[in-house]
């Protein structure tokens, strides 16, 4: 299995400088080549590749020894590589009908990451298991940089990824061939149905509460925000400013991905078989606002839901959710979500009239009561297993 790592890094002063060096001159690469596409195209109709950006670097390199030059070419041809992947989502969204959204210029601060394809090539990491403090990480044109591991490394080192998020540096190690950890078998199944009142309602009754993070932080966050709004443009107080609100967001997304992988915990360690809904978040969290012409309705009521969605983070849970499983050895089911809330999981009777309220779900036809969540995530569970059943037949 393919499994990433993520580690805080320690750089000295020094080395924070040549890591924000890297990562500027990366960024006015991936400009210079958005650029040099978007001129090729515009003035004599030619198509730009990968290819031909990347035959271009070692020219690039040695007309600037002391900038682009003293990079690995490794990690320039990734960030050429993330350009080209741009353009070909781009042109996937065209042919789908979305909107597309053309690749766009990077600013600063808008360019946080930089890859090294090959462990080894500009970038090295230098665990040494029996000393667990001395880990560090070596990169061309910075240095041997203090990794603090607060977990083994598993597997063969891939890739390797130095991120920004703040004031804070991070070192991401993409590895493959990581072992499998398979728990004991449980025997137990469940469905679960993800919501807001609480984040997961499994078919057997139980609940794991939404700690609504966001909400938590929202005093606080809109007045570091009020506070930005009276700074001015490129001062030094407004930078400060922003770094307030940029660390305010990402305490939250840190304590949003530390209780999903604790409820994932929970749930793989419980259920050898989980059904979950093969829900579309993005579209589910879409603007209710609509266009002048077709003005959206209830756009106030549609705000705060997916703002209340995404502070619960269900994306996040489910990817966690599904490689936590993956490693444990048990199965994950996605099912159609489509009228689960709405159908009796005694009688089958599909009705909006059945959902009385958040909470409470009264069957019209046979008069069933139970707690709405939990007679979905019912439904869930028998469509899962509807849905395994008819696969192993096939």
């Amino acid at each position: 299995m393919r499994r990433s790592f993520k580690f805080l890094l320690r750089p000295t002063a020094k080395q924070a400088a040549a890591l924000t060096a890297c990562l500027e001159d990366h960024r006015q690469l991936y400009n210079a080549a958005l650029e040099h596409r978007r001129t090729a195209y515009r003035k004599a109709d030619v198509t730009i590749r990968y290819g031909d950006q990347s035959g271009e670097l070692k020219h690039i390199r040695a007309d600037d020894p002391g900038g682009q030059g003293r990079w690995s070419f490794s990690s320039q041809q990734a960030t050429l590589r993330r350009l080209d992947k741009a353009f070909r989502a781009f042109f996937e969204r065209v042919k789908a009908g979305r909107t597309p959204g053309f690749p766009r210029f990077k600013g600063r601060g808008r360019f946080g990451t930089v890859t090294w394809p090959k462990d080894g090539d500009g970038c090295r990491w230098d665990s040494q298991p029996e000393h667990p403090t001395a880990t560090f990480v070596r990169i061309q044109g910075v240095g041997h940089v203090r990794v603090h591991r607060h977990r083994p490394v598993k597997g063969r080192v891939k890739t390797i990824s130095v991120q920004r998020e703040g004031s804070r540096w991070y070192v991401v190690l993409s590895c493959d061939d990581v072992p499998a950890k398979p728990l004991p078998a449980t025997g137990a199944v469940a469905g679960i149905d993800l919501g807001v009142a609480s984040l997961v309602t499994t078919s057997d009754g139980g609940h794991i509460a939404n700690p609504r993070h966001l909400a938590a932080t929202a005093d606080r966050l809109a007045a570091a925000q009020r506070d930005l709004a009276r700074k001015k443009r490129g001062s030094a107080r407004r930078r400060k400013a922003v770094a307030r609100v940029a660390a305010l967001h990402a305490t939250v997304r840190r304590q949003r991905l530390d209780h999903a992988h604790k409820a994932a915990n929970a749930l793989v360690a419980a259920y050898d078989v989980i059904v979950h809904e093969a829900l579309k978040v993005a579209n589910m969290t879409r603007s209710a606002s609509g266009t002048i012409e077709r003005p959206g309705r209830s756009v106030a009521a549609k705000s705060g839901l997916n703002r209340s969605i995404l502070d619960a983070g269900w994306g996040v849970f489910l990817t966690v959710l599904a490689y936590k499983a993956e490693s444990a050895g048990r199965e994950l089911i996605a099912g159609n979500p489509a009228d689960t809330s709405r159908t009796c999981s005694r009688c089958g009777h599909c009705a909006k009239e059945n959902r009385l309220t958040q909470a409470a779900f009264a069957c019209t036809a046979c008069g069933r009561e139970a707690h709405a969540d939990v007679n979905a995530a019912v439904n869930i569970l028998r469509a899962g297993l509807a849905l395994r059943e008819a696969a192993q037949a096939a």
